[in-house]
Parts: C-alpha cells; structure tokens; sequence
C-alpha cells in the first residue's frame, strides 16, 4: 500500500456509486466461531455466478455503498494503514507447508464498499461465506472504537491480497483493492501500475468505477502455486462475471482472465482489459522534472503488437493539457504499459523505486474483433496519482440488455512475454534543435527555432543491415523534417536518429511523429509514434538567462 494507492482508491469511491444488490441473491449464513469460512454450505461454480451477472442486471443499480461506523469512515491513511490481518487466520493457514495463502482488507477511509469472501472447495464445488469479525485483524495503534465494530458481521472487507511461501515470505505478490483495480509483482516485488476490471466512460463526462462485490477462492493443493479466483462486478451500467486463474511463478504473475460483461444500459465508452499508470518526466518529458530524480515514472511506453504483426513502440507524454488518442486495429495480439529501463542510476530514487516496477502486458485470447487501443495522458505535476490510462474498445456499440466476453491474459513481469526479432526502441529524447550537434544557437548559426528528437534503437540486425544502408523512415502530420542523422553509438551497440522538426505554421495541435527503419527490401525496426505538443509561437526562440556582470 502507498500514498498513491490510497489517493486513487478514495477518488474510485467518491465517484463510485451503488451499492449491489447482492444481498439479495445469498440467503444469511449461519454463524460459526471455529472457521474462518463460517457461513452454510452452496454449490458454486462459474455457471453460476454468470446467473448471478445476468440476474443482477435486469435490476436496478443499488447506488452508494452504505454508511461505514463513524471510527472507521473517519480514519486517517496512517491509522488505517495500522490494521493488519492476523496471518493466523488467513485462508488457507490450516493447509500445511502451503506455497500460497490470502489475508483480507479491512474497510475503511475510502475502502467504503463492504465485499463479500466464500471460501470454495475444488472438488465438492461447495462456497462457503467468510464472514468478518474484530478478531481476524490486529489493530495496533488504528485508535478503533470496538465497540462500533460489535456485532458488524456485515462489515465484510475492502478487498484482499496474496502471499507466495506466505510462512518465508511477508510481501504479497498479489493485491485487488479499490474499486475493480488489482496490481502484482514481479520477483523485485515491488507494485507499480494497476488493471481494472472494466472501464467506463472513461472519456465521457461521468466516468464511472463499477466494483467488485464478492469474491470466491477455490482451495488450492498444498504445492500449487496457481490459484483461482472468482468475482462479481457490479456498477450503474452493466454488471460482469470474472474468473482470474493466477499463476505465481518465480519471476512473474501470469493471470488468466476470462469476464463475462452484462450492459444495465448503453453504454458511451467500454474499455477492455484497462490498466492505469503514472508518468511525470522521462528522457523524452523533462518539463516536470525539476527535482532530484533524472526520471519518474511507473511506465514509459505504449507497446502495441497489431493484428497485422506491427510492432509499435509509443513514448508516453505528461502533456499540458489532457489528451486522448485511439489507434485502431483488429484481432490486436498484444498490448501493454512497458517499464524497460530498470538501472536505479536513471531514477535515483530510494522511495519510489521505479527502476524496480513491473510492466504489464496483455495477450488477448481468441479474436476481439474490430476496436482501438485508447490511451488517454492526464497532466500532473507529481507522482501520487496515476495519469495514464489505457484500454481496447470494442467497435461494436455496447446496448442496454447485451452480453458480451472477452478472454485474455495478462503478464505483470520486468519484459514483456513476447518480443519481435526487430530492433527496439531503447529511448526517446527531445530538446532544442536548428543547429548542428555540439555546437548551439549564438553567433554561428541562426536563432532558427526547432525541436531537436533523438530515437536510439538496439538489438536486431541494424549492424548487420547498415552496409546495405539504414533508411530512416520518418513522416509527421505537420511541419518539416530536417537535418536527419544516423550515428552508432557503442556504448549501447545501437543506432540514435537525430532529427529537427521545423513548425510551418502557428499552430498548437499536436503533432504526430512516425519513424521506422528499413533497408530497400526489409523492416529492420519496430515503430516509433510519438505526440509532440508545438508551444505557442511567442514562445518558439532560445532565452539566454545568462547575466554578465556581478549582482
């Protein structure tokens, strides 16, 4: 848990509204001091909870999560963050030598909506409620009135997280919290950006954050280190029944995600397979960068592997004003926030350890058909808060009453899973140009304003390819290109394209940068895309701060 992560979490559930109607669809459960899964016995299996979706609907949409105890609404981050679930109640704590185990979220602050837990058998497919009770948490120095919480077993929890080799190990590697949202790890175990369940309206004038309502385990093997896991999505424009098959490996989480998604009414924007992330300043972005730290960032590209087989590198801005841009594909195999560059000396951050952050890839399962990745850039002037979303959209218009599923699989790791045989981009970099390189403007060269961009690529065949000639295939929605070069750079043992671009208008729209590199009969490297924001045309010459006399 983090500063941001607390900040998201409570402006999901100021805007969130509904509460579900699940009560509704569970007779009560009985009471049981000796089990943590204490409620009566229901057959459940995936079938079922899609019934459940489906039912959920065709009725009316709940509204706001019920009033929380005034000790626990009231709650300060530092006191909140002083709960913590006693281990010797987690979930599977009676399976011996088990490779994995699951502790619970207690609510309050802003984790207002009140989720339901069951604990599932594999093999009778029977559920059983968990319900809450003061004793399977520590309070600590939380400062809680008890005596609120007496009696409150419909208190439920706010969400939950997942430990590997939990009796070794006391970092999670899995966390669904807030809303829909849910993160993993790496083997640095260090959290980053965060996927949703479902985005809507993201774009539109009234954003909504359906939640995830309920929860059912399946109780693993005491070797697996896969798990799975069932949810209930419910929000004021369609309801959803997830399955999240989760795979802990040594150095990644791999989730299979299957959602069945149920439209209450139509719905303006529907995003598929969302995730968030934050970028303030990178190589590329430095006019937020005035601090201690070279970068900042969660994530810094866009990587998309189109239907076609292109592969596409997108820098990320941390632009002026917000911006939003869909690029178009059909049956897409992969997209993803990336965070390549992982050497600590670009970060210089012991807080934040972005070097440490995993990216996230998604590999759609089967074909989605027609749509676009969406990716909106919101400015910010810090790090607490995520401002980068994106997502597919389907084409199709989503109307009130249709059903609609999607299945894919998402890879929270240092690499993505799949990388192409063609040089990469390796880092984007900006700033002034209309001069030769090493030298600047001033009494040589005319105070000729430009944008100087410099794309470095490693790996492929660039050294192998450049006796025969490395084109730079570069072409822009506006203005011009010129003083195009190409260098080698050893210490990367790759190629930097060097190019100015010159604006031919006033303009302030953005401009959209393509480059790519070939020879004469082959693609030698992915595609650069890259959004540049032109000032306004006072703004276009070179200032000289420098004072020449003594002050």
């Amino acid at each position: 848990m983090n500063r941001r992560m607390f900040m998201k979490a409570s402006m999901a559930f100021a805007t969130v509204s509904g509460m579900s109607g699940l009560s509704t669809l569970f007779a009560q459960a009985a009471w049981a001091d000796t089990d943590i899964a204490d409620g009566s016995a229901k057959k459940f299996d995936f079938d079922v909870l899609k019934q459940m979706a489906a039912s959920l609907a065709k009725k009316p949409y709940g509204g706001a999560p019920a009033p929380l105890p005034e000790t626990l609404a009231t709650m300060t981050p530092q006191a909140y963050n002083e709960i913590q679930y006693d281990a010797n109640h987690s979930l599977w704590n009676d399976i011996p030598n088990r490779e994995l185990d699951v502790q619970f979220f207690h609510v309050g602050m802003g984790f207002k909506r009140r989720l339901r837990m069951f604990s599932v058998d594999a093999s009778s497919r029977e559920a059983r409620e968990i319900h809450f009770r003061p004793e399977l948490f520590n309070y600590n120095n939380a400062k809680v009135d008890m005596k609120q919480l007496e009696g409150k077993t419909d208190l439920g929890f706010a969400g939950f997280r997942a430990f590997k080799k939990p009796e070794l190990a006391s970092k999670d590697i899995v966390s669904f919290l807030g809303a829909s949202y849910f993160r993993a790890v790496d083997e640095t175990y260090q959290y980053g950006l965060s996927a949703r369940g479902v985005a809507i309206n993201t774009f539109g004038s009234h954003e909504e954050f359906p939640d995830f309502t309920a929860f059912w385990f399946e109780t693993p093997k005491a070797d697996d280190t896969t798990f799975t896991v069932y949810t209930l999505l419910d929000g004021e424009s369609c309801t959803g029944a997830f399955k999240f098959i989760i795979h802990c490996e040594d150095k990644r989480v791999v989730m299979e995600v299957e959602n069945h998604l149920y439209a209450r009414k139509d719905i303006e924007q529907m995003g598929i397979a969302p995730m968030t992330t934050m970028f303030s300043c990178g190589n590329n972005e430095r006019r937020m960068c005035d601090t201690i730290h070279p970068q900042i960032h969660d994530s810094d590209r866009l990587a998309m592997w189109t239907g076609v087989g292109e592969w596409i590198c997108r820098p990320l801005n941390n632009p002026q004003r917000l911006t939003y841009n869909a690029y178009k594909d059909e049956n897409p195999r992969g997209f993803g926030m990336l965070q390549l560059n992982h050497d600590f000396q670009d970060y210089q951050d012991v807080i934040g350890w972005y070097n440490k952050r995993p990216s996230l890839w998604v590999e759609p399962v089967g074909k989605w058909g027609k749509g676009a990745i969406n990716l909106m850039e919101i400015p910010t002037t810090g790090e607490t808060l995520d401002n980068i979303v994106c997502f597919w959209r389907p084409e199709e218009a989503i109307k009130a009453g249709s059903e609609h599923s999607f299945s894919y699989k998402l890879y929270w790791s240092g690499l993505p899973p799949v990388r192409s045989g063609l040089s990469r981009v390796n880092a984007t970099r900006t700033g002034m140009g209309g001069f030769p390189e090493g030298w600047a403007p001033g009494e040589h060269y005319p105070d000729v304003w430009a944008r100087r961009f410099a794309v470095d690529f490693v790996g492929g065949d660039l050294k192998a390819a450049a006796p025969k000639g490395i084109e730079p295939v570069i072409t822009t929605t506006s203005g011009t290109i010129k003083q195009v070069e190409i260098l080698y750079v050893e210490p990367i043992d790759g190629y930097r394209i060097l190019f100015d671009w010159y604006p031919n208008s006033d303009s302030v729209e953005p401009v959209n940068l393509r480059l790519f590199l070939r020879t004469k009969d082959e693609t030698l490297s992915e595609t650069w895309l890259y959004q540049y924001f032109p000032p306004a045309p006072d703004k276009r010459k070179y200032v000289d701060d420098r004072q020449m006399t003594a002050g």
